[in-house]
């Protein structure tokens, strides 16, 4: 039912656009992971439907897409950019005029941290804080679930947990061997109202499929997050983890030439929580990223409606029904 109710605006992804504009060739990147996707079909289907855009989708990685905009001055979007993983390279080629930044196209932006369910912190406020975590290890099963090994979270949490000598205060850490058994770990706890604590991120499924709290770690630090980020640092202290920029960029070109669409780009952007939400909606549904478009498109238009010039608005209210 969900995809016949969803036909004909999905047909609206792969036609041609219907619109009345100026818009020219427009390309785009898509990252490999579920949240750009997303991003970008949303993108995509403003851009076609609202401005006549002929949009190119691009398959990319952070790397090869600040590569290629280095390189060729192509593509002329690259969206859902983490500037803490493209590092040097963005920043000279944003010092160089070769990229712009238009917007944080999530809010406030990547988020990691040390969760439990809320349904534990409803019942054990203390356990909000690590303070309260450490005092009361049997309150959360006496385990911390760590990053696999190899991700850069792992790094960071490591030297959190000789900061903090969690296991002299009775939790154990365990450090699980992939990504699927950390958030099977927390998906398990969570449908039985079990103890769960450990490190998550977002956006991501779990996060907006389970209802959990973040467990304060004190202030930010940026030189001691910093510090945090190499392997085994030397006295380590604690740091909260700060929320990770991840921009939506354009070339100066595609401003130029099309500046109304930029305009629109510098809106489009979306609550953290939202998109994992969006997420744990195309798992559930085991949806495609175009089908999870529409949906937001066809839920969310006191959002996305502001992001719109008034000629736009008016032809995606009429494709929308809204």
């Amino acid at each position: 039912m969900r995809k016949l109710s969803y036909s004909a605006l999905l047909c609206a992804l792969t036609i041609p656009s219907l619109a009345s504009a100026d818009c020219g060739e427009v390309s785009i990147t898509e990252m490999n992971w579920a949240s750009n996707t997303v991003v970008t079909s949303v993108a995509k289907f403003i851009m076609e439907q609202g401005y006549g855009c002929d949009v190119t989708v691009v398959p990319s990685d952070t790397v090869p897409a600040v590569t290629s905009v280095a390189e060729n001055g192509e593509p002329d979007i690259v969206t859902e950019l983490w500037k803490n993983s493209a590092g040097e390279a963005y920043e000279r080629l944003e010092a160089a005029g070769k990229i712009k930044p238009l917007t944080k196209v999530l809010r406030p932006g990547g988020i990691e941290g040390w969760w439990i369910p809320t349904y534990l912190a409803e019942k054990h406020p203390e356990l909000t804080t690590i303070e309260g975590i450490m005092a009361n290890p049997e309150l959360v099963g006496g385990r911390f679930n760590n990053c696999p090994d190899g991700w850069g979270c792992r790094v960071a949490n490591d030297n959190l947990v000789r900061a903090l000598d969690l296991e002299a205060a009775g939790i154990d850490v365990f450090n699980h061997g992939s990504g699927e058994t950390l958030a099977s770990s927390m998906a398990s706890a969570v449908q039985k109202e079990e103890p769960w604590f450990g490190y998550y991120w977002g956006p991501t499924v779990p996060l907006g499929k389970f209802d959990m709290t973040r467990v304060k770690l004190g202030e930010y630090k940026p030189e001691v997050h910093a510090k945090n980020q190499s392997p085994d640092a030397e006295n380590p202290t604690v740091s909260e983890f700060p929320a990770a920029t991840v921009l939506t960029t354009v070339t100066p070109d595609f401003e130029d030439r099309e500046p109304e669409v930029a305009e629109m780009l510098a809106q489009l952007s979306f609550e953290t929580e939202t998109m994992s939400s969006l997420l744990a909606w195309m798992d559930a549904n085991n949806a495609t990223a175009e089908e999870a478009a529409v949906y937001y498109l066809t839920n969310y238009g006191e959002e996305w409606s502001s992001w719109l010039n008034d000629d736009a608005r008016k032809r995606l209210s009429r494709l929308l029904g809204n």
